[in-house]
């Protein structure tokens, strides 16, 4: 069962010159899996929050392109905040963990690189379903 202990940071590959920098991401190579979908969030308004969402099987690398926001990760028992702020680390987010996106500086752009084509039914979207969700697999893997 995936915990918060299983999302980490990735080093993305830098390639640094004079006339600026690029990062380029290849599925499978520098994320642990094949990437079937790109969206990016910007324009958050200051104070607001995204994501408040879970997935069943999606595999998502989250990565701060332009000023910074914290992703709170949550298992079901522990809570962790991990704050993005430069275009060279991702955040790999194994199914079945919470996020929350929060403190968004003005400007930022978060991008998300998604293992599979948007899905509604992928989605749990109520905290409370995530928990019974989460422990109705649990007790199936045993």
């Amino acid at each position: 069962m995936t915990t918060v202990n299983d999302c980490r940071l990735l080093d993305l590959p830098r390639i640094v010159r004079e006339e600026g920098s690029i990062t380029p991401i290849e599925g499978g190579k520098h994320v642990p899996f094949e990437i079937a979908r790109v969206y990016y969030l910007y324009d958050v308004p200051g104070g607001s929050s995204r994501g408040g969402h879970a997935h069943k099987q999606l595999l998502q690398l989250m990565v701060a392109v332009m000023g910074s926001f914290d992703v709170v990760l949550d298992d079901g028992y522990t809570r962790r905040r991990v704050s993005l702020n430069r275009g060279y680390y991702g955040l790999y987010l194994p199914n079945l963990i919470w996020r929350e996106l929060e403190n968004f500086s003005s400007g930022a752009i978060c991008v998300v690189l998604a293992s599979q084509p948007y899905q509604e039914s992928e989605y749990i979207r109520e905290y409370s379903n995530f928990i019974h969700y989460k422990k109705s697999v649990a007790q199936t893997v045993r």
